[in-house]
């Protein structure tokens, strides 16, 4: 026996998942282990149901893969392959062959007519095997129009599963932005607190000095208060961002502490597939990419290939059958042995399939307009997350190109030092401290909102732009 192995690391097109394809040949199957190796190998290709576990730093890159490795969606997607591959081994099933054996007195009553003694009476043997209509299944195109059926909802399954990446990637693109985004409010909120902190302490000590007058004091205590309030509220949704995200990636235990860091995504950047791509050019991407699309004439054609066997069910299922009997073994035979070969078929006088073919019918219909209203569908989405890109575009590229967060940066540094030069008063510091507060918020969201608006162009393209 000789093993040849190779062993190579690509992605599957239909399931979209990195597999371990491994090659096995054996000159000769007989042996029990070489079987062993065969199970083995198609076992090691599985996905791995364990359990994610995070690391301390996680970049979007190594969110995606341990989405797609341990998303639990993913994996009831994977399952639900698993049950369509069992179909498609069902439709392609032979009927095994029936066997009926016989054996006993030919009669109940025997009389006795020798007077040295009885002999035993006479034995009767029969025997009779079918074929269950394994040919005329054959021959007549059932069992192929069955595998198609099956064969058809396989793909579908499969490409189910492409589409539930899809849409729960999106999710996960979009949470680790939520995540960033509550990093960055978390730490523009503690700055903001610190930086209240170290004023309520500089109006406190002019307090005591009579340099300031107690209303002021009272406006300094209230905003630092009001920072160290938004600093908590920064806290809070960070964790909660955080649960979001380990839950989208397959986390099942508590959620550990860990920060995400993709530089990319805290500023405005344009991909270059959007810059080189139009409207009409990504629209027409999504009709060819979209796995959900694939997938509903994927049940389509299931459903066409199910009509052609309602239809083909009209002729009967003929069943052949080869027979054997004899009575009596000896010369008191009252038969001797006799071979026979029949065919039985059930006569299609009363009912001939109406209702299943006036089903398969109606399936098939509803299939071809699911189709179509999907593709309605995927150019609504499209319209929308395209309408989404180009105004969070603008609103962002406000923010960096137009200046205005700089601009509100200014205006608060050079306001603070006018007040400490006694050129300004303090409320005039307070509200270019809470105007750049808001600018700056605003651009955060603004950020997030252009990105997310990219994931959601991605989504309804179905494929990656960046």
């Amino acid at each position: 026996m000789t093993i040849t192995r190779s062993r190579s690391l690509h992605r599957d097109r239909v399931d979209g998942r990195y597999r371990s394809a491994v090659s096995i040949g054996c000159a000769r199957v007989t042996r029990p282990w070489c079987l062993i190796v065969l199970l083995v190998a198609t076992a090691s290709a599985r996905a791995d149901d364990t359990p994610t576990r995070l690391p301390p730093k996680l970049t979007l890159g190594e969110a995606l893969a341990l989405f797609r490795a341990h998303g639990l969606d993913l994996l009831i997607a994977e399952a639900a392959i698993q049950g369509a591959e069992g179909d498609v081994t069902t439709a392609n099933a032979i009927p095994n062959p029936s066997l009926s054996v016989s054996y006993g007195p030919y009669a109940f009553y025997w009389k006795c007519t020798n007077a040295m003694g009885c002999s035993r009476p006479p034995s009767s043997v029969s025997a009779e095997i079918t074929d269950q209509a394994a040919i005329e299944d054959t021959l007549s195109g059932k069992r192929h129009l069955r595998n198609e059926i099956a064969s058809a909802a396989l793909r579908a399954a499969k490409l189910g599963r492409v589409d539930a990446e899809r849409t729960l990637a999106y999710q996960v693109k979009a949470q680790f932005e939520q995540v960033l985004l509550a990093q960055s409010a978390v730490r523009f909120a503690k700055d903001t607190a610190d930086a209240n902190a170290l004023m309520l302490d500089k109006a406190e000590k002019q307090r005591d000095a009579d340099k300031i007058q107690r209303p002021d004091l009272l406006r300094v205590r209230v905003a630092k208060l009001e920072s160290d309030q938004e600093l908590d509220q920064a806290q809070q949704g960070l964790r909660k961002a955080r649960a979001e995200l380990a839950f989208l990636l397959g986390v099942r235990d508590a959620v550990p502490e860990f920060v995400v860091a993709e530089p990319q995504l805290e500023h405005y950047a344009l991909p270059n597939a959007l810059a080189s791509a139009n409207h009409d050019a990504l629209l027409a991407q999504a009709f060819a990419a979209r796995p959900d699309l694939q997938a509903q004439e994927a049940q389509l054609a299931s459903a066409e290939a199910a009509r052609h066997l309602a239809r083909r069910q009209r002729f009967p299922d003929v069943t052949l059958s080869l027979g054997y009997t004899q009575q009596g073994i000896d010369q008191n035979a009252a038969s001797p042995p006799t071979f026979s070969i029949g065919l039985s078929a059930p006569i299609p006088v009363l009912y001939q399939q109406q209702g299943e073919i006036a089903k398969t019918d109606a399936v098939a219909r509803q299939q071809r307009l699911q189709v179509e209203k999907l593709r309605a569908q995927i150019v609504n989405d499209f319209e929308s997350a395209y309408a989404d890109f180009i105004a969070s575009q603008a609103l962002v590229r406000r923010m960096e190109e137009g200046a205005l967060l700089e601009t509100a940066r200014q205006a608060k540094d050079d306001v603070k030092l006018l007040y400490e030069k006694g050129g300004a008063q303090l409320v005039d510091y307070l509200v270019a401290l809470s105007t750049y507060i808001s600018t700056n918020l605003e651009y955060l969201n603004d950020v997030a909102g252009y990105w997310t608006a990219v994931f959601e162009l991605e989504q309804a393209v179905g494929k990656e732009l960046r």
